[in-house]
């Protein structure tokens, strides 16, 4: 069984918890300890499964908690060498592991397959967290899906997925005319229409879950994210991600029988 679980998604923080009875892995680290103590009580996850913390690129939503975090769990933060050296110096973890773009990282039960993707930071990287054949993909803060993010879709079982903003919103919304552009160019994130077309030109036919993810606060809305994913397959659970707590927890069979924790 392989539990999944959004301990926090959202711009003023970010962290995804994929594990199974023995070993659990974190991709982002983005809110404090204390908080991400308190996110794991609630969902009902062991913080002591936790082999490895996996970093997506520097921006502070997503780093800011990781190197306490390694600390009290005793865990390496896995990033790349280019992200390491953008981080200020006081900010970078003391225990840290590099790796290359593309290389698949063994930790523990998991086998996490790192790939580049398209954002504005110096080396960001998307995660696919594999595990008896199951597939985790972990995709947000995209500009537009490269390859290497289409080619991960394709093999994936669950989905953290970026819904970023709503475009009417976005463009009729009060954020100055640069950051509009920022949010809704090649390197920024993707908005509720191209998270959409994704799944629906891409996805495994095996696809059982999607987590809605780092909804933006000002230019989207729950309702507004998962309005347009009514029209895919039903037997795809799609669920919402919050900014301010921990999510639904997804169990997910590696034999292929799917049950749930909380309601639909």
């Amino acid at each position: 069984m392989i539990e999944i679980c959004p301990l926090a998604s959202g711009s003023n923080g970010n962290c995804y918890y994929i594990g199974n009875q023995h070993d659990a892995v974190l991709v982002d680290a983005g809110i404090s300890t204390r908080q991400l103590m308190l996110r794991f009580k609630s969902a009902g996850l062991d913080p002591a499964k936790v082999k490895a913390i996996f970093i997506t690129h520097e921006h502070s939503d997503h780093t800011r908690g990781m190197e306490v975090l390694s600390k009290k769990l005793g865990v390496n933060v896995y990033m790349t060498s280019r992200t390491y050296y953008a981080l200020p110096p006081a900010f970078r973890p003391h225990y840290v592991k590099f790796f290359t773009p593309g290389e698949a990282v063994p930790v523990g039960s998991f086998l996490v397959h790192t790939l580049l993707k398209n954002h504005d930071a110096v080396e960001p990287c998307s995660f696919r967290i594999e595990h008896n054949g199951r597939n985790v993909g972990v995709f947000t803060d995209i500009g537009e899906a490269c390859s290497n993010v289409t080619d991960a879709v394709k093999q994936c079982h669950a989905l953290f997925l970026e819904t970023n903003y709503d475009e009417d919103m976005l463009r009729n919304g009060s954020y100055p005319w640069y950051l509009k552009n920022r949010v809704a160019s090649s390197k920024g994130h993707l908005s509720n229409l191209q998270a959409f077309q994704l799944v629906q030109e891409h996805a495994h036919p095996g696809l059982e879950c999607i987590f809605l993810s780092h909804i933006s606060k000002e230019n989207n809305t729950p309702e507004q994210a998962t309005s347009l994913f009514t029209g895919i397959d039903p037997a795809i659970r799609v669920k919402l991600t919050s900014r301010y707590a921990a999510g639904e927890v997804y169990h997910m069979s590696v034999e292929n029988s799917v049950s749930k924790s909380g309601s639909e």
